[in-house]
């Protein structure tokens, strides 16, 4: 089994990110065989996944499988400093550029040099901030807040995000070209419920590194608790695993769980899955999963009502031609226009003259 973990931190307690990562589920272990490909050039990578779905442990893998693995790899969250600190952060400062900066310092860009800069939630950089990050990107070198001089570096980019970049794209929150500068490789993680092959594996790890790390020797899990813990949906990902597991082994009194000694949140997270939000959509699979929903319903009438949304998209898209709308649906134009005059898209007007030459057809309107 292929298990990623984190570097030990005491920051770990507190923090939301995924400390271990597996590759077991069919889906992970293709992406494994992408992530070993692209990961010895120097490429940049953006990683897009949910919260708690290993998004850091995937850029340490792909850093540690390329020539760089012996430079630094420096994570940096882009969410984690104000608007004004971010850019002295990044690209670092001189003495005096700010009340407070006493000394130089520099930016992470250059405490990365040689090696791998893993930029995590980039897409809450500020505007400003990402004008200058794609100059770096573009021109390799920095030039410190206060300085005017630059400052060559040699450093590869990953980056990472749980918000859908298209949208932020088109809502003008992020720069097009930088998204094109850092999309060079995609690498998608999906939620964990996603890839349920993954589950067990992830289950049995921290298992194992809580029950060393409290001193309860072996502890399994039944038979009754481990369907449970396969058939929840995880909105969490893998950061909910390892708590839920965690809180378990601290009040479990036997060296079994059952299912009586698992709490899972009834918290029900509704958000569009952000790994395939910023990813081309298949328009079938888009027309699934709305069909999908509207069976949630259970309403009753779902034939009729998509039948008739059906006939007003395909009438509107040729522009209330009827001809072209009944080639779009494959059907003929007669019955094209009599389910158009059924759901009130078109109304026949027998009070005007007999032939209606709508369409650049004759249409006997009285027979």
């Amino acid at each position: 089994m292929q298990l990623l973990t984190l570097p030990p931190s005491p920051s770990l307690a507190t923090s939301i990110r995924a400390t271990a990562q597996v590759f077991e589920d069919p889906s992970s272990r293709a992406l494994l065989a992408h992530l070993q490909q692209v990961a010895p050039s120097d490429a940049s990578v953006l990683i897009i996944g949910q919260t708690g779905t290993g998004k850091e442990l995937v850029a340490r893998h792909v850093h540690n499988l390329s020539a760089r693995r012996d430079k630094p790899f420096i994570a940096v969250n882009c969410g984690a400093f104000s608007e004004t600190l971010v850019e002295a952060e990044l690209f670092g400062h001189e003495k005096g550029a700010f009340t407070g900066a006493l000394t130089a310092k520099a930016g992470w860009f250059e405490e990365a040099d040689g090696g791998t800069l893993f930029l995590d939630e980039i897409g809450d950089l500020p505007l400003p901030i990402q004008v200058k990050l794609l100059r770096v990107l573009q021109e390799r070198e920095v030039v410190r807040l206060g300085s005017r001089k630059s400052i060559r570096i040699n450093v590869r980019v990953l980056a990472a995000t749980n918000v859908q970049l298209e949208k932020a794209i088109n809502a003008g929150h992020f720069r097009e070209d930088l998204y094109y500068r850092l999309n060079v490789v995609t690498l998608v993680l999906k939620p964990l419920r996603e890839r349920p092959g993954d589950i067990l594996p992830l289950i049995r790890h921290f298992i194992a590194e809580y029950s060393r790390k409290l001193g309860l020797g072996d502890v399994t899990l039944d038979a009754q608790a481990q369907r449970k813990l396969l058939d929840y949906s995880w909105p969490g990902n893998i950061r909910e695993l390892e708590n839920v597991i965690h809180h378990t082994l601290l009040i479990c009194r036997h060296r079994v769980i059952g299912v009586q000694d698992l709490h899972l949140s009834n918290l029900r997270i509704e958000r569009q899955d952000t790994t395939q939000a910023c990813l081309p959509q298949d328009p079938e699979a888009l027309l699934q999963r709305a069909l999908e929903k509207l069976l949630e319903q259970e309403q009753g009438d779902l034939h009729e009502k998509v039948e008739a949304e059906l006939l007003r998209a395909a009438y509107r898209y040729a522009n209330c031609n009827q001809v072209h709308t009944a080639q779009l649906l494959g059907l003929s134009r007669n019955v094209t226009r009599s389910l158009l005059i059924k759901i009130g898209e078109l109304v026949v007007n027998r009070r005007r003259s007999p032939l209606d030459t709508r369409d650049g057809q004759v249409i006997n309107l009285s027979t």
